[in-house]
């Protein structure tokens, strides 16, 4: 049926019929389209923005289920870490303590913790941060484990050369000492017999007769044998793994440079060359280059009553004679 259409007249006062052309017919019918098409378009996007679309949804689930999952990945490379700090504690203070060996640097387990270039890539990512952390941590825990790994192999490397490193170490005393009466004065500072002043002693003095038997005190290559200027006679032993002993003022050397010799062997005699005010040994203990207290390294030669006797005698400032 046709549709009828009316417009009010002022004039008459009435409502005069009019009747529509094709045109105003086609505009109306494209406008109530328009006007409908805007509306849905409008009511899907609203939808859209309330509730997203299904691959939108989708994709909100799997960032939320990644971020969960990098966050436990986060708590447990933490606890690994912690793990970690405890193997290199016992490595360096238990180990390494044991077998007498330097810790490991710290810049050899940290070396991954500096290279920050290598994460740029992933600052462009959604919850970068978190990424960046995670990587970061998984990072320097490779490293760590890396070096940890090399610090073992080496920690079993010095298990198999320890029997060689327990007979190099000097643990004897160098003389026939059993009643302790040969030791003359220890190590530390002292007054010096010649020039009356104070001076810092870098071993311990053992007094007995020209010609008293010298003994050295660890496995180990007679690095020198001769003349050494203020110490006269003297002999230096390399007994390696960092350890090194002088015996000075001897009256006669039996070993040359070169020779090894075995804990307890005679490689001089008792003397006073050198400056010296009378017959003695001259005795050092060097570590990794360091002058250290020969009284920590008599432990085979004496009981543990002995042992407290000769540090209280090593303590005191009684006479040196070099």
């Amino acid at each position: 049926m046709r549709k009828v259409y009316y417009i009010y007249n002022p004039k008459t006062r009435t409502y005069d019929r009019i009747y529509p052309t094709v045109r105003q017919r086609i505009l109306s019918y494209l406008r109530t389209l328009f006007v409908g098409m805007g509306l849905g378009a409008g009511s899907f996007i609203a939808v859209l923005l309330l509730f997203g679309s299904p691959s939108e949804k989708k994709l909100r689930t799997e960032n939320s289920r990644l971020v969960s999952q990098y966050n436990i990945l986060s708590t447990r490379l933490d606890e690994a870490e912690k793990v970690m700090l405890r193997l290199q504690q016992r490595d360096d203070n238990l180990y390494r303590v044991i077998m007498q060996a330097d810790p490991l640097p710290d810049e050899l387990r940290d070396a991954a913790a500096r290279d920050t270039n290598r994460y740029e890539e992933l600052m462009e990512m959604a919850n970068s941060e978190l990424v960046v952390s995670t990587a970061r941590k998984m990072d320097v825990l490779a490293h760590q484990i890396y070096a940890q790994s090399k610090s073992f192999d080496e920690v079993v490397e010095l298990c198999k050369k320890h029997d060689d490193m327990l007979a190099s170490i000097p643990a004897i005393q160098p003389v026939a000492n059993k009643d302790l009466k040969q030791t003359a004065s220890g190590y530390g500072t002292r007054i010096d017999p010649i020039y009356k002043t104070v001076k810092f002693h870098a071993g311990m003095d053992f007094s007995a007769n020209v010609g008293t038997p010298v003994y050295v005190t660890g496995n180990g290559q007679v690095k020198q044998a001769g003349w050494d200027g203020l110490f006269g006679n003297s002999i230096v032993v390399d007994h390696g793994f960092g350890y090194v002993t002088r015996y000075a003022h001897l009256s006669k050397i039996k070993v040359k440079a070169g020779q090894k010799v075995v804990r307890g062997e005679v490689i001089g005699e008792v003397g006073s060359t050198g400056k010296s005010t009378g017959p003695h040994l001259h005795y050092e203990v060097h570590v990794k280059g360091q002058v250290v207290n020969p009284v920590n390294y008599y432990f085979m030669d004496l009981s543990a009553d002995d042992y407290e006797r000769m540090i209280e005698i090593a303590a005191n400032h009684g006479k040196v004679f070099d």
